[in-house]
């Protein structure tokens, strides 16, 4: 089933609960689901790694804007960000520990023979195409930067 027929049903479900923080997650998935059909031109369904993508991008603007707001010592606005994070995290394929992910870094940069910094990207992109959407760009980044740093 696709991820839009299954965020529907995940709508439906959060309208019969009256769940608001649900449901507004869910409709905002299903406009940037619809903006990104339309966007390609294309009629057919997104492919899989696009609706990662998709997913993981929503995920990572809500995490940003409640990192502002509590910043801003509003925890009034920077909750509902995270509930709606965490909602939309639900679709997404189960992310990887940092255990494994330092794991994935290791082999590839035996693999590449990186040694430095300036190796970073080659690192970066093998363990961002093994990965495959199952860990957040950032952490991937943190523990490379750590692993070539020593």
């Amino acid at each position: 089933m696709s991820l839009s027929a299954v965020i529907m049903d995940a709508m439906k479900m959060a309208m019969k609960s009256k769940d608001a923080i649900a449901l507004q997650a869910l409709r905002s998935v299903k406009s940037a689901i619809l903006l990104a059909q339309t966007e390609s031109g294309a009629k057919e369904e997104l492919s899989e790694e696009a609706e990662i993508k998709l997913l993981q991008k929503l995920v990572k603007q809500r995490k940003d804007s409640a990192a502002i707001y509590k910043e801003q010592n509003r925890e009034d606005l920077a909750t509902p960000e995270l509930l709606e994070a965490a909602v939309i995290e639900k679709f997404l394929p189960e992310q990887l520990s940092e255990e494994e992910v330092a794991k994935m870094v290791e082999d590839a940069i035996a693999q590449t023979g990186a040694s430095s910094m300036a190796d970073m990207g080659k690192v970066m992109g093998m363990v961002n195409v093994r990965a495959a959407g199952r860990a957040d760009g950032k952490t991937i980044s943190t523990i490379v930067k750590l692993k070539l740093s020593n």
